[in-house]
């Protein structure tokens, strides 16, 4: 599968791994360096994302995507991915609603598989 191809679908993974709660599928598309930045700016490390994800604080019920971008740096071994959803989710404790959520995430090709390191939550 062209590098392109793998990281749409590592995205989809990841939407579909923290809408099933699966902290092990979860774990296995972000490095452990992993950051995710939310909307309000708070920062995550991995562990604390999977955490809120299986504890509650994180609730995914759907995603419809309208757009997965893939760049693929010129070296091959780095990638952004912009992906454009409709994400039905309830977090923090708030009331469930959907938003068009845009993650800008980075991906870094490691030990000859991809990982993504970083995802940016903004709406758009």
């Amino acid at each position: 599968m062209a590098d392109e191809e793998t990281l749409r679908k590592m995205c989809c993974d990841l939407c579909d791994a923290s809408m099933r709660k699966d902290a092990a599928a979860i774990r296995a598309l972000l490095a452990p360096d992993y950051v995710l930045v939310h909307m309000t700016g708070m920062r995550q490390s991995r562990e604390e994302y999977i955490s809120a994800v299986t504890d509650g604080m994180l609730n995914y019920y759907s995603t419809e995507h309208e757009s997965i971008d893939v760049r693929i740096s010129p070296d091959g071994a780095h990638a952004t991915v912009r992906g454009r959803s409709r994400v039905n989710a309830a977090v923090f404790g708030g009331g469930r609603h959907t938003w068009r959520l845009q993650q800008d995430l980075k991906a870094e090709k490691r030990s000859g598989g991809w990982l993504f390191t970083e995802s940016r939550a903004s709406t758009y």
